[in-house]
This record gives structure tokens, C-alpha cells and sequence, in this order.
């Protein structure tokens, strides 16, 4: 995993696993119940399990059944939403948690979870290990930055895994956080997740390193196919992460407060690209699904057959993941090297080829307005400067070389 905390990174070192929208220009009441269900977006985060028992994934919603039908679900765990984690545990484990194997789709009433277990080496399917709590946080990520997001979950951290959700044509985005420690260039995931966006035509997030190490090598957040994530200290001075991946394509709010595995409503803080990855992910469901909304599109996914390729395919609006990276791209921004604090432990960006620390820049709430205004034509983007775009149209050659 790109671990938990830099003392957690430290401590596995021998381990195998590494703002709101201006009321101004977007109008939430677009995002609305209809008799058809609301515009959604789906995003698949892979990862070592999920506590379904947190308060922070319930919902009031239902999902109807062509949802859950497009997705291929096969069992219905009706939860017990009452006692402590483990009570709850307990009353669903003979009607649930037994009975699910690694052919099984599952659906969580009162939750926005969708999960499945394909590699069936986990002692208890889809939720997350008592002594872990990784997927849960990661998941929390994904729901803080887009809280109308639907989670199609999937344990595992192998391309097994990954094409579990890249063969779901209604997902949309999926993020990854697991992969070797120090970015050593050996194989990973790269095979799978060139499936998911380069066949599927899905979008994949991929964390960096907790290390300075290049993302340029890393399995999950090198290829050229992938967005690489490192972190951004946004609590901070603003500045880069120290212990976090170099030259990747974003960097992403570092430290985030996040929801715990082992009970129902407890919250811990925690750091790491692992958590800056799926938040990046949430936000770009939050944009999709706002033009979705925008344009009528009531689907999810992008499939080649059925939806072209588009991520967004609605009325008068068609939008694919290469036009969504690029607007992700055009809305990236450096902080400013004076806001450096020389006691914080992070390390400055450079006013001079800032893009070899965090790529095209930070990306977070902020960026969020100027994509959906980009991509639906209300207000185009500025292209970056030319030592900018230089800078990072080699990163991506030196990516499409090395990957290819």
C-alpha cells in the first residue's frame, strides 16, 4: 500500500504493499431525485476491504434495480443497523458474511456500497480486516470529496481485482493505492489498468509513492494511461510532500480525516498518497456527475459499445476521459514558494521547473468549478505556460516509452 502515515510507511518498510462550488456559476439544484433516479457517478476503489458498518457510508437512497443489474449484483445483504460493530457483525455473519464467495456481487442496503471479494483469499469477504482499515479510509476519501458518489468496491490487490471493476461498464473511475515500496520498477497492475482506460475508456487513479522517489516507474502510478498522485500539504505551509512521489501528474490533499474500520462513527486523522488518490477520484466523479446532470445523461460508465466512450453522453454534450484529464490538467496550480515554512518538514516547490515535484500542480475543491465550466464551454481554461507544458508533455513521453 502507499501506507497509512509516514510512521506507518516506516514501520512496514519490509512490507510487499507499498471548498464548495461557487452558487454563482453552478447551480446545485440541478442534482435532483428523478423518476428515473438521479444522475450518478460510479467509482471502484481496489483495496484491502470496507467496514459497511460506518455511519459514513449510509444512505437514505435505494438504488434501483437496473443500477444493480447493470453492475451484475447476485446477493442482498439487508445489515443489522443497530449495537456495536462487533453485535453487528455478529447478527449478519450466518445470513451474510458466510455466504458471500469471490463469484459474488453484493449489494448493502442503507449504504452506498456495491462490493465483491474475486480473489476469495480473505477471511471474511469485502470487509475490512480488524487489523487493517485501509480500503475504509480509502473509501472515505472517495465519499468526502463527492457524497452522491455510489461505491462499487472491490478487495484485492491484483490485476484480478482491477479488471473486476474495469469489466463493470457502468463504473467510471477506478483508484488504486497499493504498489511496490520505493516505486522499484517491477511489474504491478499495469496490465489491468491499461484495460480499464485504454479499452473501457474509464479514468484510473493511481498512487504515488510515500517516498521522493520518481512516479515516472511506478506500476500504479506511472503508466502513461494512469493519473499518478502525490500529496500536497494543504493543512500545512502549502507546499509539497516530502515523502511522496516526484514528477507525477497531480498532487492531492496529503492529510485528511477519514472514517475508522473497527467501529460505527469514529474517525481518525491520517496521511499518505493513499488518501490524496481517491479523493482526487471523488472529485472527478463530482464533475462527471454534475454534467451528467447538466446534460441529461442519466447513465453511468463509458462503455465503447454502448455510450461511445464518452464519460458524459447527453444532450448537446459529449465528453471523454482524455478531454476530463486534460481539463484536470488545465486547472492545476502551483503554490507559491514564499508560503514555505522552513520548520514544517515539507519541501518547497520550486519557482523553477516545479512540475519534476508535483507535475501539472495541486488539485483539489478548488479545481472542481473550473473543470465543469471548462468542459461544458461556460468559460475555456488558459493554456499553461510553454515550460510547463514542455516540462510535462516529456514526462509523458518518457512514461509512454518506458511503459510501452
Amino acid at each position: 500500500m502507499k501506507q497509512l502515515s509516514l510512521s506507518l510507511v516506516l514501520v512496514m518498510i519490509t512490507a510487499s504493499l507499498s471548498g464548495c462550488i461557487s452558487d454563482d456559476s453552478v447551480d446545485e439544484t440541478l442534482i435532483k431525485d428523478d423518476d428515473t433516479f438521479r444522475n450518478y457517478s460510479i467509482v471502484a476503489p481496489v483495496d484491502t476491504g470496507i467496514n459497511v458498518y460506518h455511519d459514513h457510508f449510509r444512505t437514505n437512497e435505494t438504488y434501483p434495480e437496473w443500477i444493480l443489474n447493470g453492475l451484475g449484483v447476485t446477493m442482498t445483504c439487508d445489515l443489522t443497523f443497530s449495537g456495536t460493530w462487533q453485535e453487528r457483525y455478529e447478527a449478519d455473519k450466518e445470513t451474510c458474511w458466510d455466504n458471500i464467495n469471490s463469484t459474488d456481487i453484493v449489494y448493502f442496503p442503507g449504504t452506498k456500497i456495491i462490493g465483491t471479494t474475486p480473489d476469495d483469499n480473505t477471511e471474511i469477504p469485502i470487509l475490512d480486516d480488524p487489523s487493517d482499515g485501509h480500503g475504509t479510509a480509502v473509501t472515505g476519501a472517495v465519499l468526502d470529496a463527492n457524497p452522491d458518489a455510489i461505491i462499487f468496491f472491490v478487495e484485492g490487490f491484483s490485476d484480478a481485482a482491477v479488471l473486476a471493476a474495469a469489466n463493470q461498464p457502468l463504473v467510471d473511475i477506478i483508484s488504486t493505492s497499493f504498489g511496490p515500496i520505493g516505486s522499484i520498477p517491477v511489474p504491478g497492475i499495469e496490465d489491468a489498468t491499461e484495460i480499464a482506460v485504454v479499452q473501457e475508456k474509464k479514468i484510473h487513479t493511481g498512487a504515488a509513492d510515500n517516498s521522493p522517489s520518481p512516479a515516472v516507474q511506478d506500476s500504479t502510478a506511472g503508466p502513461p494511461w494512469s493519473i499518478g498522485i502525490s500529496g500536497y500539504a494543504e493543512e500545512g505551509d502549502d507546499q509539497k510532500e516530502t515523502m511522496s512521489g516526484s514528477y507525477p501528474d497531480i498532487a492531492a490533499d496529503w492529510t485528511q480525516v477519514l472514517p475508522n474500520h473497527d467501529d460505527i462513527d469514529g474517525y481518525h486523522e491520517t496521511s499518505g498518497t493513499s488518501f490524496a488518490t481517491p479523493r482526487t477520484a471523488g472529485l472527478l466523479s463530482k464533475v462527471i456527475q454534475y454534467l451528467r446532470t447538466e446534460s441529461g445523461d442519466f447513465s453511468s460508465g463509458a462503455d465503447p459499445e454502448i455510450r461511445s466512450g464518452y464519460l458524459v453522453n447527453g444532450d448537446d454534450m459529449n465528453i471523454s476521459q482524455a478531454q476530463i484529464r486534460d481539463a484536470l490538467n488545465l486547472s492545476a496550480w502551483y503554490p507559491s514558494f514564499n508560503t514555505w515554512d522552513p520548520l514544517s518538514g515539507t519541501t518547497p516547490v520550486s519557482p523553477v521547473a516545479p512540475c519534476t515535484q508535483i507535475g501539472w500542480g495541486v488539485v483539489n475543491e478548488s479545481n472542481v468549478e473550473p473543470m465543469i465550466n471548462h468542459l461544458n464551454g461556460n468559460l475555456i481554461q488558459p493554456e499553461r505556460p510553454s515550460d510547463v507544458t514542455l516540462c510535462m508533455e516529456t514526462n509523458q513521453e518518457i512514461r509512454e516509452t518506458y511503459w510501452n
